[in-house]
């Protein structure tokens, strides 16, 4: 498979698909990013790596952030996290309260924010220093020793965050959070903040389309734990867009709102664009296209 060759035309096709989307305004820091900034980059399980653009770029990865707390704790904790978040597509906005009142206080899935907040309040269990702890379990992933928390956007979060703090009061209300409101809405908002570029993604990433193992042979994940992030990403990972990203796609993804997805073909690579225009699902809408050309190009989806 001639991987430079594809990115280039899928490249340079997607320049007419430019203005369409919005730039998030959600916080100040997302808002000032430059619209027509777009990378992607690959990295295979037999070791390749290929990139165009701004793939080097480090951006905001927002709630792909998600996929590291879960497969952190998943793989420290097992089964048991399931009895606090659940494990089913939303049919809400990803930051929606409406279901999590229906359903008592458990999240319906792990991506959607409550059910993020509570998987962050696991980390902030099981860690002494969660923060630091989960930087660094991000930063042995990717192999970049240089990957770090914006401050100013994990403020910026906390600011303007009345949403994710009303989803953690509510949770709390509940009983499913253990730690205070303001410990897990701290490190939360650091997770979303934390800058990462399409290739250090790729390469963090890897594990999932490599049954769980680094290119080193360490284990990372249970090989069913692996396939139950993997199907949970294809279910959930881009919220109430995520059957449309399935029908036009057909890979599993996770999207977050600085314009990053990164997605997974079991068994062979991981992908990563970054493109910050977001159509109104809060999904990238150059990098939806961009996946949704490369299986069709390249046929690698798991249908």
């Amino acid at each position: 498979m001639d991987y430079n060759m594809i990115l280039e035309s899928i490249y340079t096709e997607s320049q007419k698909c430019f203005g369409k989307g919005k730039v998030s305004s959600y916080i100040p820091p997302l808002a000032r990013i430059d619209s027509k900034k777009y990378g992607i980059a690959i990295k295979t399980v037999t070791g390749e790596e290929y990139k165009i653009g701004d793939a080097d770029e480090p951006f905001s990865i927002q709630s792909i952030s998600k996929v590291f707390t879960l497969t952190n704790i998943f793989h420290a904790w097992g089964n048991k996290i399931w009895k606090r978040v659940g494990k089913e597509p939303s049919s809400n906005q990803f930051n929606s309260l409406i279901e999590l009142e229906k359903d008592h206080g458990i999240p319906r899935n792990p991506f959607i924010n409550a059910g993020a907040l509570v998987i962050t309040d696991m980390v902030c269990e099981h860690y002494d220093n969660p923060k630091d702890s989960l930087l660094d379990y991000i930063k042995k992933l990717s192999g970049n020793n240089n990957i770090i928390y914006n401050e100013e956007m994990a403020a910026s979060e906390a600011e303007f965050g009345y949403r994710n703090a009303a989803v953690a009061n509510f949770l709390k209300s509940s009983n499913n959070l253990k730690n205070s409101v303001q410990d897990v809405l701290d490190t939360y908002f650091h997770q979303c903040s934390i800058e990462m570029s399409c290739i250090d993604l790729c390469r963090a990433c890897l594990f999932l389309a490599n049954n769980g193992k680094s290119l080193e042979d360490e284990v990372l994940l249970g090989f069913r734990q692996n396939k139950k992030i993997n199907s949970l990403m294809m279910v959930c990972g881009l919220y109430n867009e995520a059957g449309n990203f399935a029908w036009r796609v057909g890979i599993p993804g996770k999207s977050g709102i600085g314009g990053g997805i990164v997605a997974i073909v079991p068994g062979k690579l991981a992908i990563t664009v970054w493109s910050p225009e977001l159509n109104k699902n809060g999904n990238s809408f150059v990098g939806f296209k961009t996946l949704e050309s490369f299986t069709t190009l390249t046929k690698e989806s798991i249908f």
